[in-house]
């Protein structure tokens, strides 16, 4: 989970849009809708991709409904497996837009129909499967705090969350394989909220740098971090134009 406050992605400039753009030819949302065919290969590893991406906040969703953590498993798994199989999500178009839509509003329909078949096969059937971090997810589960909110509130915050530790994860693997894994760990605070002039002369310090030289390796840090969010929030709609209304969204089911 994302351990500091959430800074709003900055409005990108021209140069962000052109990278965003060069980007979302390959989102993996807009793939899907898209091709529209259950044979093309790219819509189906697409579609595998984000359900292993944002399987969790179903998960929780599915536990807030009342599900034991085994059922809720198993109900979540099986899931993907009825819409894996299905090759392309009918009903799907690109005026629905975000994936989280159309994830949330499909699961309600999935689990109506497996309470009218409640002796339906476990796992999917022999269906094709996807990997699962399940053992971790009820001990995730365990540590989110309680919150009056409906269940589908909640599942706009989990999903929010996840896209968030996504972006982090992928800021600490670049600087991991740029060998800065340590700078990294140094400074993961200071890129999510402000810290005061003794905090920075003092972590420069620590780290052997000098106020000048801290501060701008944490400008860039912020300004990665809020691109990989940028990116990641791409991979979830149908538009590019829809990126920066879906990141405020997100920013705001956070913060309030």
């Amino acid at each position: 989970m994302v351990e500091n406050p959430v800074v709003p992605p900055a409005e990108p400039n021209a140069d962000d849009a052109i990278a965003q753009n060069a980007t979302f030819a390959t989102t993996h949302w807009s793939v899907v809708l898209s091709a529209g065919q259950p044979e093309r290969p790219e819509a189906a590893q697409a579609l595998e991709t984000l359900c292993r991406t944002y399987w969790y906040p179903l998960y929780a969703y599915a536990r807030r409904q009342g599900h034991s953590p085994e059922d809720a498993q198993d109900l979540t798994q099986d899931f993907f497996a009825h819409l894996l199989a299905k090759g392309f999500p009918r009903g799907a178009a690109p005026e629905r837009g975000k994936f989280r839509s159309f994830l949330l509003a499909s699961l309600r329909h999935f689990l109506v129909d497996q309470h009218r078949h409640a002796d339906a096969a476990k796992r999917g059937g022999g269906q094709r499967t996807i990997s699962l971090d399940e053992s971790r997810a009820e001990e995730r589960f365990h540590l989110e705090p309680q919150h009056e909110l409906t269940p589908e509130k909640l599942y706009e915050r989990e999903w929010a969350m996840t896209l968030l530790d996504r972006a982090q994860s992928r800021l600490r693997e670049e600087y991991v394989a740029a060998g800065k894994a340590e700078l990294h760990d140094r400074l993961k605070g200071f890129p999510l909220a402000e810290k005061s002039e003794r905090s920075f002369q003092q972590a420069a310090t620590e780290l052997g740098m000098t106020e000048s030289a801290l501060k701008s390796a944490v400008h860039r840090m912020r300004a990665r971090y809020r691109q990989l969010v940028r990116e990641e929030v791409a991979h979830t709609v149908a538009d590019p134009a829809e990126v920066k209304e879906e990141a405020r969204h997100l920013i705001a089911v956070i913060s309030g």
